[in-house]
């Protein structure tokens, strides 16, 4: 693939568009680095043109040596040749043009793909992932539109237009007024239908984005689907977005089918009124037959140009919905690699760093309501600590602000005694370790979601994960061992499967702090004991913080983390926060009752 179809100037160009319109300027900033190619498709058209144009003085130069009796081979000789070569130019012309706005949609494609990857979190909040997708393919394929087809024949047409125009002004200026005249009546009727055709564009694309959005979410909760038996209400639904982009599409063609009639009605209107006119100047002797065939020889000639400078514009106007809908993506800012400027951080007595701190964090995901409020921790190197608390309290929003998906609103978060923001995101996640309490197992094989933080991983490495998590005798009863597939969004395998794999992925790759959200959440008695192992052998290599909810999960940690209301309410082992601490032994009852509960309804 030619390195120069993925530069970046497409999409920054895009962002750059603004109103409801895409103006010729627009275009043009989407074919930067691209100029060259269309440069030369210029030049080739000029010439395909320019080969076209001579036809009809050869046609009048035939006529007139038929007429006075003078030889007229080698002029049909030289009039087929133009014919040929006026077909081989024209065709690389289409080709290098088509060619360039393919690689304009390529650039643009691949721009929104980087873009919307590296959105930050509260986008992917704030606008459905369906219907990011929905203007990553189906909105950049509608782009096609104004680019490798509308451009294309705005291009073509245009310069062949003014080609002709300028002759038949030179043969005969009178009637090519009255062609003008007739053309101009159909630019009119032509311009009032765009408006609309503009309108239904983007309401077609909408619905479309609406459409994709809806199946997204009925496919990610299938199963759900299936058993609360809403199969038919989310056909419906989904059913009812496609039938509103097919009434846009409808309106779309509806309208564009009045383009091709009026450009029909000027050319053979201006065509019959030309033939009237010139027939009655060449009976009154004000005018010859030769100038009057190559007048018509032009008009004829006309019709292409006109045809296409006209559908260009349909077809531009089309692809302006996705234009919009492409623009607004892009407009969003994308994450930043490293936070605004820290404050200096206090002076600390001569004392190892703890890996993890927190010092007075503020956060909430909406101005004036505060998840957390002022929490103040420490995870020392090495050591094994619970974060527990009521659902709801701000334990994930702690990993949230760990992992960098979003900044603090006050206060400092600490790495190894330094501020995280000072490092670039993708650094300081390198050192860290997620496993989600979902445990999303990507499609693929087992190896590629084991390697997919660290693709080049040697085998034995692999291997060493894999025996960590226990999955060694579920690997060896598969048929195809690690390479096997895991099936959509790991549906192959059981809850506890998932967990397991998501936990070896992130411990491949040797981060220095590994954040679990509950592990054990999936596992049966068997499995948890053998993770609990797991876990206290990946304590020996990295620091772990874990979000707990099992009494086992809880006890095994060295140090324990209370979260209540958005604070840190209590901290120390199990047997201080016991004799110390009403709030954790509300927690530990709780826990216990669940725990006797789910014990008794399983005998049941």
């Amino acid at each position: 693939m030619p390195r120069r179809l993925l530069r970046p100037g497409a999409p920054d160009a895009i962002r750059k568009a603004t109103g409801d319109r895409v103006s010729p300027r627009d275009v043009l900033r989407l074919l930067r680095g691209h100029r060259r190619r269309v440069g030369l498709a210029v030049l080739l058209m000029l010439g395909a043109s320019a080969l076209g144009l001579v036809q009809p003085l050869l046609v009048k130069q035939v006529i007139e040596s038929a007429t006075s009796g003078s030889p007229i081979g080698p002029v049909i000789v030289l009039l087929v040749a133009l014919f040929l070569a006026q077909a081989l130019v024209q065709s690389l012309a289409q080709y290098v043009l088509a060619r360039t706005g393919e690689g304009v949609v390529l650039g643009i494609r691949l721009g929104l793909i980087r873009h919307v990857l590296r959105l930050p979190m509260a986008s992917y909040a704030r606008h459905r992932v369906g219907d990011l997708i929905s203007r990553v393919s189906a909105d950049s394929t509608a782009l096609r539109l104004l680019v490798a087809e509308g451009f294309t024949d705005a291009v073509t047409g245009g310069i062949a237009l003014i080609g002709v125009v300028a002759l038949m002004l030179w043969l005969d200026w009178l009637m090519f007024l009255i062609v003008l005249a007739v053309v101009a009546f159909a630019t009119v009727l032509v311009g009032s239908v765009l408006r609309g055709i503009s309108a239904a564009s983007l309401v077609t694309q909408q619905a479309t984005g609406a459409m994709t959005a809806d199946l997204e979410r009925a496919l990610g909760a299938i199963r759900t689907v299936r058993a609360s038996r809403a199969e038919q209400r989310e056909s419906d639904r989904i059913g009812g977005r496609a039938r509103s982009a097919y009434a846009g599409s409808v309106r779309i063609a509806k309208l564009d089918a009045v383009v091709g009639p009026a450009v029909e009605l000027a050319v053979k209107g201006s065509f019959v009124v030309v033939l009237l006119v010139g027939g009655l100047r060449v009976a009154d002797r004000q005018g010859s037959v030769a100038d009057l065939a190559a007048f018509l020889l032009y008009m004829i000639y006309l019709v292409g140009p006109i045809g296409m400078v006209f559908q260009s514009v349909s077809t531009m106007q089309q692809g302006v919905g996705a234009y919009r809908r492409i623009t607004e993506v892009l407009a969003l800012p994308a994450e930043r690699e490293t936070g605004p400027e820290p404050p200096a951080a206090p002076q600390k007595a001569d004392r190892p760093h703890p890996v993890l701190a927190f010092r007075d964090v503020w956060f909430g995901y909406e101005p004036g309501r505060p998840v957390l409020r002022g929490v103040t921790f420490e995870v020392p190197e090495h050591a094994h600590v619970a974060l527990i608390g009521s659902s709801g309290v701000g334990k994930s929003t702690v990993f949230t602000l760990v992992e960098r998906f979003y900044d603090p609103d006050r206060g400092r978060i600490e790495f190894a005694g330094r501020d995280i923001r000072t490092v670039s995101r993708s650094a300081h996640r390198a050192r860290i370790g997620l496993v989600e309490q979902q445990a999303p197992v990507l499609y693929g094989t087992l190896r590629e979601n084991l390697t997919y933080a660290v693709p080049d991983a040697a085998p034995d490495e692999v291997d060493r994960v894999v025996g960590l998590v226990h999955l060694t005798d579920l690997v060896t009863q598969l048929p195809h061992g690690l390479d096997t597939d895991a099936g959509e969004h790991g549906m192959a395998l059981s809850g506890g499967e998932r967990q397991r794999i998501a936990i070896a992925r992130s411990l491949l790759a040797r981060p220095r702090l590994l954040l679990l959200d509950e592990p054990t959440a999936h596992l049966d008695a068997v499995n948890e004991a053998a993770l609990a192992r797991s876990i206290r052998d990946a304590s020996a290599q990295c620091t772990l913080l874990v979000i707990a909810h099992r009494m086992s999960t809880i006890r095994a940690a060295d140090l324990i983390l209370v979260l209540d209301e958005g604070r840190i309410v209590a901290t120390g082992s199990h047997e201080q926060l016991v004799a110390t601490s009403e709030h954790y032994r509300i927690l530990v009852r709780a826990q216990q009752a669940g725990a006797v509960g789910a014990s008794r309804a399983g005998a049941g």
